[in-house]
C-alpha cells in the first residue's frame, strides 16, 4: 500500500470515530461536513483514492457504504491507550530526510492512535525526538512529541524548527528587529548553550508547535501536554 497523506489520515480518523460513536459509518455528505470539505465531491474523491489503496471498501448504491479494511484498523497501540471515543490517528515521523517537508508521505514511518484529549491543542503529526537537548523540559531521547503544523509560534514556546536541511526541537525566541533581528533556539539542558541564528545567513523556519508528548516506553509516565 502506498503511504497516506495527512488529509487521507483525517478521513480515516473521521470514519473510524463516526462508526464507533454511532454504530454505523457516515454518509459521504456527513464526511464532507465533518471535515470541512467544500463539496461532497471532495469527499468522494478521497474515498475513491483510499479504496484504490485498499484502505476502505465502498459498497455501490448504499448511503452508508463506507467500511475501513484491516489495513488500518486497528491502528498500532500507543504507549497509553486512548479513552473510548477520543482516539485519533496521526502519522509518526522518524528520521527526517534533508530537504523533504515533514508532512511529505515519504516521511511517514507508521500510524499511531493516540488520545486527542491529552494534547493542549489539535496535533497534525508525531515526531520522534533525537538527542537530550530538551530533557529539562521533560522531553527525553526517543519520546514522541505531538506537533501542530504552524509557521509561527510565540516567544518561549517549544517548536519544531528547520535550519537549512536540518530539523530540531527547541524553545523559540526572537531578539532585536530589522537587520539586528536574531532567532534564539534555547535547549532545556544546562550543559548546552542556546543557538543564535542570523536569518540573513541561515534559512530558519518554524515547522510546527509542540502541543504534547508521548513517552517512548510503556510505564515511563503518561502523555503530557506541552508547557
Amino acid at each position: 500500500m502506498r503511504p497516506l497523506t495527512v488529509r487521507q489520515l483525517r478521513v480515516i480518523d473521521f470514519v473510524r470515530r463516526f462508526t464507533r460513536d454511532h454504530g454505523y459509518p457516515p454518509t459521504q455528505a456527513e464526511l464532507a461536513a465533518g471535515l470541512g470539505f467544500r463539496s461532497v465531491n471532495a469527499a468522494v474523491q478521497h474515498l475513491r483514492l483510499l479504496a484504490r489503496k485498499g484502505v476502505v471498501a465502498l459498497a455501490p448504491g448504499r448511503a452508508r457504504g463506507i467500511r475501513l479494511t484491516e489495513v488500518v484498523a486497528p491502528a498500532p497501540a500507543p504507549a497509553v491507550a486512548p479513552a473510548a471515543g477520543r482516539g485519533m490517528v496521526l502519522p509518526l515521523i522518524g528520521e527526517v530526510a534533508a530537504g523533504v517537508p515533514l508532512l511529505a508521505v515519504e516521511q511517514h514511518e507508521r500510524l499511531l492512535e493516540v488520545d486527542r484529549a491529552l494534547f493542549s491543542a489539535p496535533a497534525d503529526f508525531l515526531l520522534r525526538v533525537r538527542g537530550d537537548s530538551m530533557i529539562e523540559a521533560g522531553i527525553a531521547p526517543g519520546d514522541l512529541v505531538a506537533v501542530q503544523k504552524t509557521a509561527s509560534v510565540r516567544d518561549g514556546q517549544i517548536a519544531v524548527v528547520r535550519l537549512d536541511d536540518d530539523v530540531t526541537v527547541k524553545r523559540w525566541r526572537v531578539q532585536g528587529k530589522g537587520a539586528a533581528r536574531r532567532v534564539v533556539l534555547e535547549p532545556a539542558n544546562a550543559r548546552l548553550r542556546p543557538t543564535v541564528i542570523d536569518p540573513a545567513r541561515t534559512t530558519v523556519a518554524v515547522e510546527g508547535r509542540v502541543v504534547g508528548l508521548v513517552r517512548s516506553q510503556v510505564g515511563a509516565g503518561a502523555p503530557k501536554r506541552a508547557p
